[in-house]
């Protein structure tokens, strides 16, 4: 198959304004959003569910490879090619345009289209008092729902887990090659693809009164969470009780909707600061949560000194930039940086952070942003714990609190509204400033090594200790993560000159002895190895690896099938 055939295909289905062949054009769609960059002969942007089915329909009859995205703001290189070595031409599908969501009996269900952003479902879900799976985080960076559940993210809220759902729409290409739509959304939609699309996208199908016997969420995680005695993990990518067609698919089926389950929000919230310099307290303080209370947290996220440090000089532009601008227009900021990354990189006269600078430089005139008591515990404690309680759950929590703090080393406050707000857009920014630091600094630095991990619920030593062998590497080791699901973001930045495979290979040894998972909730893209039953799970759902080779590490050539020719 040569370009000059598939391209006029595409173009005739799409029209050539959504065809994008050039290399200097399609760049951004090409490059991951943290690393990873590889070739295609064409980015499509599809502006509807037939014409992607009709996209679809070209490339498999052509034989060409499949990568789909988003947003793509994945960390992992999941969602875009991964170098030069693929057997097929590579065609990548970007699902942003397709972006329509309906609201299912009353708003307790979501359909949500592949292009749907977590953002605009929770702005739609605001005025019904109903919140999606995940409203920190990723959702004012433009993640899509549909990627959140392909990829089994987790999120900052405790008692959702996983994103899950066992009821979707999806194309895949059976074992014969043939593409075939299959509906599992409960929901009829007509007996051919293009009148279940069609129908799809016209919203002419029953919205209100549906029952499902399936799942639309994790309604076990709570429970899960809570049994701190177990040796696995509560949630991680690979869990096979979250494996199940679109969700976890990581890009091996077509996903053209999702059917969720959305979560009434609560009336009162409340955070509460907590600093200790011993991790045994926060570790009692985890076990007695959430086998005592009633009442689960909402969030629990847990950020160590040298992170705070780190964030709080090269987060500060993303926190004023939410504090100033508001949640509605950091996914549009975000899209303007990636599209000034991709004009500096033609530009050899310009560094490829240029960006990342401007924005640092322009936050700096900015007073100090973050509220004296936390700086006062920064000053103080090393490990540092943000706990949100709601409604009943507040007094509970405040009563705890008072009397542990009285028989254990370490201090709390309650936070005031804007404290808490404040609290929470810190570690939010957290999540970017490890990058920052390593971008401004990478002429003395070493490469960045980032790690998810999960760690069993009955783990008593969460925080590690590395052997001097690898510390001796590092200049900084950065820590946060989501406690009381015991699952961990670990950033390393390296000395120049160290071996970042040799570390990074240390590192999982480590991992291992510690029964850890990982990763926890970004996936495996391309820079871990899947486990033996996620590689069945992706050969299942696409035997003849037309979708996103070489996923997991595993081959990306055409497997031996039935339709083989």
């Amino acid at each position: 198959m040569t370009q000059h055939i598939l391209i006029p295909k595409l173009e005739q289905v799409l029209g050539k304004q959504y065809v994008i062949s050039d290399p200097r054009r399609n760049r951004r769609y090409r490059q991951g959003w943290r690393s990873g960059s590889g070739q295609a002969v064409a980015v499509l942007l599809p502006q509807d569910l037939l014409s992607f089915y009709r996209c679809l329909q070209v490339c498999v009859q052509e034989r060409a490879i499949i990568i789909i995205q988003a947003a793509n703001t994945g960390l992992t290189e999941g969602s875009t090619p991964s170098g030069a070595d693929y057997d097929r031409p590579v065609v990548v599908i970007n699902t942003l345009a397709m972006n329509a969501l309906y609201l299912l009996n009353h708003g307790e269900q979501v359909l949500s289209f592949p292009g749907t952003t977590l953002f605009k479902l929770e702005q739609h879900l605001k005025p019904l008092q109903r919140a999606p799976h995940s409203v920190i985080g990723s959702s004012c960076l433009g993640a899509s729902v549909v990627g959140g559940i392909a990829n089994n993210s987790g999120g900052a809220l405790i008692k959702r887990g996983p994103a899950y759902t066992e009821m979707a729409l999806f194309a895949q290409v059976n074992e014969q090659g043939e593409l075939v739509l299959v509906n599992h959304l409960g929901i009829d939609l007509g007996d051919t693809p293009e009148a279940m699309l069609d129908n799809l996208m016209q919203g002419r199908f029953q919205q209100d009164g549906l029952t499902h016997s399936a799942l639309c969420s994790d309604q076990e995680y709570e429970q899960r969470v809570r049994a701190v005695d177990e040796d696995s993990p509560s949630r991680y990518n690979a869990d096979p009780r979250r494996l199940f067609e679109a969700s976890g698919c990581a890009g091996k089926l077509a996903v053209f909707a999702v059917r969720l389950d959305t979560f009434a929000m609560s009336q009162q919230e409340q955070c509460f600061y907590i600093g200790t310099n011993d991790m045994a307290v926060l570790q009692t303080l985890r076990r007695d949560i959430l086998q005592t209370f009633k009442h689960l947290p909402e969030v629990g996220e847990y950020l160590h000194k040298d992170m705070f440090d780190i964030a709080a000089v090269y987060g500060k532009d993303t926190f004023l930039s939410v504090q100033l601008l508001g949640t509605d227009r950091l996914p549009r900021l975000f899209a303007l940086k990636s599209r000034v990354d991709s004009w500096c990189k033609r530009l050899p006269f310009i560094a490829d952070n240029a960006s990342d600078r401007l924005m640092q430089w322009l936050s700096r005139p900015f007073k100090q942003h973050l509220p004296a008591r936390m700086l006062a515990f920064r000053a103080k404690y090393d490990h540092h714990l943000i706990l949100k309680m709601s409604d009943a759950g507040i007094a509970e929590a405040s009563a705890y609190l008072q009397a542990f703090f009285q028989q254990h080393a370490g201090d709390y406050f309650a936070c005031s509204s804007e404290e808490g707000s404040k609290a929470t857009l810190h570690r939010f920014a957290a999540a970017g400033a490890a990058m920052r630091y390593h971008s401004l600094h990478q002429q003395q630095l070493g490469e960045l090594l980032s790690l998810d991990i999960a760690l069993p619920r009955n783990a008593q030593d969460w925080f590690e200790t590395l052997p001097s062998d690898i510390s001796q590497h590092i200049d900084k080791a950065l820590y946060y993560g989501h406690f009381f699901c015991h699952v961990f973001h670990q950033d390393y930045i390296l000395k120049k000159g160290s071996d970042a495979k040799y570390i990074k290979q240390k590192m999982l040894t480590l991992l291992a002895q510690r029964q850890a998972k990982y990763p926890a909730e970004h996936n495996v893209g391309h820079l871990y190895a899947a486990e033996p039953n996620l590689r069945e799970f992706y050969q299942k759902l696409d035997p003849t690896n037309t979708f996103n080779p070489g996923i997991g590490q595993s081959d990306k050539h055409r497997r031996q099938c039935a339709c083989q020719r």
